[in-house]
């Protein structure tokens, strides 16, 4: 991959990353505004598709994939792959559960007696945490430029394979 490709990924993927942290943490400031929240919501789940299709077209993009050491790729990143899914899963099921205790009573306290749903919340928030984190450090990774040529330290995984 070109530094003026990479670059440019690695941007859309830090505005893919600064959008989730903005709707993490101002979706609840619009709670009054039940077709503005639900935007948001929409808005931060299809930036969380996109960081994935992002990931995996970089994926694709390497030597390493195209050689075939699709599993090396794979276990090398693979605390990654699951986080993503992870987290997209709990994104989904607080968005979810948001907006149905909300759409009738946007300005409902729905903090008591819901204990389910403050743990969901926690959940989100601690896997947010953990997705920044993974998320770009498997960015950054895959701008080592031994994942793009034929190297000496390729053709040892390749041999570990056969």
């Amino acid at each position: 991959m070109q530094v003026g490709q990479y670059r440019g990924v690695l941007y859309l993927q830090y505005f893919l990353l600064f959008v989730d942290l903005c709707v993490n943490a101002f979706a609840d400031l619009i709670r009054g505004d039940k077709v503005a929240q639900l935007v948001l919501f929409i808005v931060q789940d299809i930036c969380l598709i996109f960081a994935t299709i992002v990931i995996f077209l970089m994926f694709f993009n390497t030597y390493v994939f195209q050689a075939g050491l699709v599993g090396f790729l794979v276990r090398k990143f693979k605390s990654t792959i699951i986080i993503l899914f992870i987290y997209f899963m709990l994104c989904l099921g607080l968005h979810l559960w948001t907006v149905v205790l909300r759409w009738k009573k946007p300005n409902l306290y729905i903090w008591n007696g819901r204990p389910g749903y403050t743990a969901l919340y926690s959940l989100q928030r601690i896997g947010a945490v953990l997705y920044y984190y993974f998320y770009k450090r498997t960015a950054l990774r895959l701008g080592d430029p031994r994942f793009y040529r034929d190297s000496e330290w390729l053709r040892q995984e390749f041999q570990k394979v056969r």
